[in-house]
């Protein structure tokens, strides 16, 4: 009797990508298996289940393929927070730090409005700079960060203690261990 595949099952691991001795979490695979995909869209919205939420929102790039699904799921709007540079339009900016440097997100100024129950979503959570650009825009936009939802954990990094230690929920499908 052979057993049930979990999430993690779809998830390829590449070693030495994108530099020497990191293990790379390819979620293509993932996305690319249409029972894969289901059981992850699945798993990421069951917490969620009679939940008050208005907007689900994605971070760049592959929390755009899970949020626009789980948007489509239960009949939200999706929104973008985006790499600068991408949006047109008016936007507000959230910087925040890389492991060699910083970045900066940004989403339009007028996605989410005041009081808006937000479930963020992305495939990794790793050192939790991205997550908390995201959460802080949202909030600086008055918006309500009920959830955040990831399919990977990495917690060696920090990013769920990250997270945690703001308030915040942190809903995770699987974890690998190591970078």
């Amino acid at each position: 009797m052979s057993r049930t595949k979990t999430v993690k099952d779809y998830i390829r691991t590449i070693p030495d990508f994108p530099h020497e001795g990191i293990m790379f979490r390819d979620v293509t695979t993932l996305f690319g298996d249409p029972r894969g995909f289901r059981i992850a869209i699945d798993q990421m919205l069951a917490p969620y289940a009679g939940e008050q939420i208005d907007k689900v929102v994605g971070l760049e790039a592959r929390g755009f393929i899970l949020g626009g699904a789980i948007a489509h799921q239960l009949s939200l709007g999706f929104v973008p927070i985006r790499k600068k540079g991408k949006l047109p339009g008016k936007t507000i900016e959230q910087a925040y730090q890389l492991e060699y440097g910083e970045a900066v997100m940004e989403v339009h100024d007028d996605a989410i409005q005041p009081g808006e129950k937000i479930l963020m979503v992305d495939d990794l959570l790793a050192t939790g700079g991205t997550a908390e650009a995201g959460i802080k825009l949202i909030e600086r936009m008055g918006g309500q960060v009920i959830s955040s939802a990831f399919i990977i954990d990495l917690p060696e990094l920090g990013g769920r203690k990250k997270l945690l230690d703001m308030g915040m929920d942190v809903h995770t499908l699987c974890e690998f261990s190591g970078a």
